[in-house]
Order: C-alpha cells, then structure tokens, then sequence
C-alpha cells in the first residue's frame, strides 16, 4: 500500500488532518533499544504546528502515545505503535472547498481518484499533518543511528529565493546539534524578515533544504532500483510539498566537464585524506579512500562510499494563500474565486527540516538493519 514504506523496517502512517488522531506503526525495529522520549519530544516540536507567529495558528501538543512496542521504556521486538491525537481542528474552514478545489493542493486529484469520498478537510491523507508520525519513527531513527555515531543534519540554505549559506559559520562540519541553525539569531532574524514580508502580502514561499549524512559506512544500497538515491527520494517525497531531490553537485554535473566533475581518491598516506580513508575489512585489509571532493555525494552506482551522503531538496511555496485565487465548480464547471480560509503557514520551509532528517534516518537504518 501506498503509505507503508521500507523493507527490514516497515514504517505505515495512518490518519488524516481533522481524524480523532494520526500514528504511526513500526515494524522491525531492534528489540532492547531505550527511547529517550524527552529527547523524541524536542525532535517532534521542531515539526509541530503554532510554535510562532510565522507558523499556521493551529496549536498542537503533538505528543506521542505508545500502543505496542515498549515495555519497561525499552523496544520489546513487537511492532511499536503510536498516535498523535488531533485536538486543534476548525473543520467548517474547509466546508467551500468540498465544492471546489484549492489551486496547488492535491483536492482535484483526490477528487479524481476517490471519486468524491476523500476527506478534504485539511488535506485529509495528503496533509502535511501526517508528517509528524513520520517524525516519531524518524525520531526513533535518528537516536538509534547516533549510537552507531552516524548523524543526520539539514538546514535551510534557500529561502524565497534568498541564499542563506553565509549565515553558517562552517557548514560542512557537524555540530553537534540539528538545532543550531534555529539558534543562530542573525540567521532567525532573516528567517522571519523574509516570511513575514510575504504573509503581509498574504503570500508564501518555498526554499531548499540540504541534509548531510555521515559516517555512514561503505556499502550500503543496491543497483538498480534499490540504491541509495533511490531509497532516499523515495522516502523524501513522502514528505507534502516537495517538489524536487539532487545529491551531490545536482544539477550543477550536467555544465561539467568530467575532469571537473570526478572525485580523485586520496592515497592513505596523504594528510589530505587521512581522516576519511577506512580500512573496511581488517582481514583482507581493503582500504576505501578518501576524495578530495564530494561532488557524487557519498553515493557511487547507488552505494555509499565512505563519504557523507549529502542531498538538497525543494520545497514548494504553501498553497494555501489568503489571495483570491482562479478556480472551478465541481458541480456546474464555472468558473468561481476562491479565498482559501484556516489556519496555514506562510512558508512551510522551516518545519520541513526535521521531516527531512526524520525521513533520511528511516532509510539508513533500514539499510543497515
């Protein structure tokens, strides 16, 4: 079905925008592993709704109920279940687009595929709601990768068209902490500068978000259609309102020649490459080089390498906009105007970061596992 995903580990969202609740079950995760659930909600309230003045109003705890899954704090080996309860709704907002569809949203092709029976309030299934189950399995993910020292960061490094990347003192280096960008005060001033000048004009924006990966091992992913670029866009775009993934240089290969474009390997003996050369088997003592540069984006014919996995993603404007937009009567094919009511955000590119994170992690430890 369309909204499980995953192979040793099974991640399947249920829920809708206004349903009594959202969740998520996990099947196959490693029995034994403590969830650090203070940690899980910082995690979760990155994504969550109404935690400022640039965000959608709608206020929501998102706070994790456990099912199945735990005993005594720890993954028992059953499939672990949770759901987030919807306590924040305003479903008379959304009672004109039942009649006609919003401009951006996917309430036409819902329309067209379920012939009329979808929930259309909030975007129902296609809600970015959903993603904050996508978050709890993400959440778990990501604490189970960073005992195996593998760490997943993203941050905005496009907004509106505006390039962010000099607000980052070094940010080819970890941190130490996926929220330094939102810490950073010059970087949230420009941040808000630049949202709340299009909610003003009752607008929004998009942006790119980058996600780097490392110390992921060598090895990981198969050809064809199992490798890593594979793997993870698949996963990405289970995120609402992306609209495009590149991994390393992108699109920027296609103006390179390939003298330019290929990564040349570092001998062990060079201090260039000396910390990213790996002996990946002791016994047969195969040695994985370093590269001087990462422009494949840790992933060659869809296996790591050694390097960081680094991939960028687009983030469509929100639809949802309080301007007068074009539209058409399901019932009578006129032409009407519609102006979208509830509660969204002006720019959805700052939630989005931690779903990418939260994405990302399903996929390694799912290739790891």
């Amino acid at each position: 079905m369309a909204s499980i995903f995953g192979d040793k580990l099974k991640v399947s969202i249920f829920g809708q925008s206004h349903s009594p609740a959202i969740g998520v079950v996990v099947d196959g995760l490693p029995a034994g592993f403590e969830i650090d659930m203070d940690k899980l909600q910082t995690f979760m309230d990155r994504r969550a709704p109404g935690r400022s003045d640039l965000t959608t109003r709608r206020r929501e705890g998102d706070k994790p109920e456990f099912l199945s899954g735990l005993f005594n704090g720890m993954t028992c080996g059953a499939p672990l279940s949770a759901i987030i309860r919807n306590e924040d709704v305003r479903s008379k907002d959304y009672e004109e687009i039942s009649k006609a569809p919003r401009p951006g949203h996917a309430d036409l092709t819902a329309h067209i595929k379920f012939g009329g029976a979808e929930d259309y309030r909030g975007g129902g299934h296609f809600s970015g709601r959903l993603t904050a189950p996508l978050c709890i399995a993400g959440g778990i993910a990501l604490q189970m990768l960073e005992e195996e020292d593998i760490l997943v960061e993203a941050r905005i490094v496009e907004l509106g068209g505006i390039d962010l990347r000099s607000f980052y003192d070094d940010f080819d280096s970890w941190t130490g902490g996926r929220e330094d960008d939102e810490r950073n005060g010059e970087l949230n001033k420009k941040i808000a500068e630049i949202i709340g000048a299009a909610k003003e004009e009752g607008d929004s924006l998009g942006g790119i978000v980058e996600c780097r990966i490392k110390n992921v091992p060598p090895g990981l992913g198969d050809p064809i259609f199992d490798g890593m670029e594979n793997r993870i866009a698949q996963a990405i775009f289970g995120i609402p309102a992306i609209k495009g993934i590149e991994f390393g240089a992108g699109f920027e290969v296609a103006r390179m020649k390939g003298s330019e474009n290929n990564d040349a390997y570092l001998p062990v003996e060079s201090e260039e490459g000396e910390d990213s050369c790996l002996i990946f088997d002791e016994e047969s003592e195969m040695v994985i080089p370093g590269t001087k540069t990462n422009n494949a984006g840790g992933i060659l014919g869809g296996i790591t390498n050694g390097q960081d996995i680094v991939f960028r993603v687009a983030v469509k404007p929100t639809p949802s906009i309080s301007k007068e937009q074009d539209t058409v009567d399901y019932e009578t094919g006129e032409a009407v105007k519609l102006t979208v009511k509830g509660r969204h955000d002006p720019s959805i590119v700052p939630r989005v970061v931690p779903c990418v994170e939260a994405a990302a992690a399903i996929v390694i430890l799912d290739c790891l596992l």
